[in-house]
């Protein structure tokens, strides 16, 4: 899809950027979220970089009016829309900053145009969800498609009581329900669209040809997205490093800001 002109393009996606530097730091959202997930860690990159924040489109406050369920059946087309966004603003040497399936969707972008980008951050990645012979993704086959039945018949109860186990840190019920109601503000078709794409998704061969400079952020406890999935991302990705965060839970970005952002800022750095 072509976007012309660049007011065009903020508007699809609800663009919003701001900070004072000149190299381009763009943060991608996960399921069920948008752009507002990254409120506690974007501001601490304003310092030295040009922040980037928009919402997928079908997410937050982007042009759902564009959405097309065919083409939006799969990761690729996000990562067009990523690839989109950095030609439409004119970014080059983007740091991308992925959580959930925005790691993959970033991998996706950036291996098929690795010159727009100079650094991915990958918080909470899974290459595939479903367990496959010796590989640990976190679910098997069948509790996966539960999972896609559940969402196809009951989306807003599924939201409500899976959010909270995906937030994880149960001592602060405040994570999950503001999870729980960024899900239930999407659309329930698209919802369900996009948890196929995501959850059925293996894309462990695309990180075997990555080549840009990687971070995996890893928290040490994460239902979704399990050490030995974080371990695997690492080991696989051939300019990478692993770091362990004491958090718990997916989201990070929400329950542990401040550790999220010095383990950024530690890889940035170095």
């Amino acid at each position: 899809m072509t976007y012309q002109p660049t007011t065009d393009l903020i508007r699809r996606f609800n663009i919003h950027t701001g900070g004072k530097g000149s190299q381009p730091m763009l943060f991608a959202h996960g399921y069920g979220c948008d752009q507002n997930m990254w409120r506690f860690v974007s501001p601490h990159f304003e310092k030295g970089y040009k922040t980037v924040l928009f919402d997928y489109i079908g997410a937050g406050k982007s042009d759902v009016s564009v959405y097309d369920p065919n083409k939006y059946s799969s990761l690729e087309a996000y990562a067009d829309d990523v690839i989109a966004i950095c030609e439409g603003l004119k970014l080059t040497e983007v740091v991308f900053v992925g959580h959930s399936v925005s790691s993959m969707i970033g991998v996706l972008a950036a291996n098929k145009r690795p010159d727009l980008f100079a650094r991915l951050v990958l918080v909470g990645p899974s290459p595939r969800y479903i367990n496959d012979d010796n590989y640990v993704g976190g679910f098997d086959e069948d509790a996966i498609e539960e999972l896609l039945d559940t969402l196809d018949t009951n989306y807003l109860g599924w939201s409500t009581t899976m959010a909270p186990v995906i937030m994880g840190n149960p001592e602060r019920p405040e994570l999950g329900k503001e999870l729980s109601n960024s899900f239930c503000q999407t659309d329930p078709e698209i919802a369900k669209n996009f948890a196929r794409a995501t959850f059925l998704s293996d894309n462990r061969k695309d990180l075997k040809r990555l080549q840009i400079p990687t971070l995996v952020l890893q928290c040490s406890q994460d239902v979704i997205a399990p050490v030995e999935v974080g371990t695997y991302v690492a080991e696989a990705i051939p300019n990478s490093s692993l770091k362990i965060l004491s958090a718990t839970g997916h989201c990070p970005n929400l329950s542990a800001p401040e550790e999220t952002v010095d383990a950024i800022k530690e890889f940035l750095e170095n």
